[in-house]
């Protein structure tokens, strides 16, 4: 059973998702690729404003947006997807709270992992926009080689605002143009 509620942020409405022991959706409300690969459990899902992980997360994002430093490693996480995109996910669980990194970085440490010569940083940014649990899976502080705020599922301008939550100076960055 898939339990739900809402949480409204300073970027929007979030709709959050457990199965009751872990957390396994976090989307912002319009945002590329929302519900995921969820869609026909949530259309089912109970309202959850009483399990225990989802008060957990709303907490958690109450502190995340008041600018406190928080991990992801506080909460359970179940996102659902390929074994792949759980490694690229796992990863970003390691970007610290205030730091960017570049897909290419982490291109870099998935073909370590895998022992071999390199690895694909397109393949690396499709699991990446689907991340399943946004903002506490930061795929937020993933940018482009060149400095360039690509790829955000929730939009460039809600990437800015996390940013900046986490006091991170955006003013270095670009913003691609369509």
């Amino acid at each position: 059973m898939i339990y739900i509620t809402n949480y409204n942020s300073p970027i929007g409405n979030l709709l959050l998702a457990s199965n009751k022991e872990s957390l396994i959706g976090l989307w912002i409300e319009n945002q590329k690729y929302y519900l995921s690969n969820l869609t026909e459990e949530i259309n089912k899902a109970k309202k959850g404003e009483n399990i225990e992980i989802l008060k957990k997360t709303k907490t958690w994002l109450d502190s995340y947006f008041q600018g406190k430093k928080v991990s992801p490693q506080e909460l359970k996480l179940e996102p659902k997807g390929s074994d792949f995109q759980k490694m690229v996910w796992k990863l970003l669980c390691d970007i610290p709270y205030g730091e960017v990194t570049t897909y290419k970085e982490i291109a870099k440490k998935i073909a370590k992992i895998k022992n071999i010569k390199s690895m694909s940083q397109q393949a690396v940014g499709g699991a990446v926009s689907h991340n399943p649990i946004s903002i506490i899976i930061p795929c937020h502080r993933v940018i482009g080689t060149n400095n360039s705020l690509t790829g955000y599922a929730g939009g460039i301008e809600n990437k800015i605002k996390l940013l900046k939550i986490e006091k991170i100076d955006t003013s270095k960055f670009s913003i691609p143009k369509k």
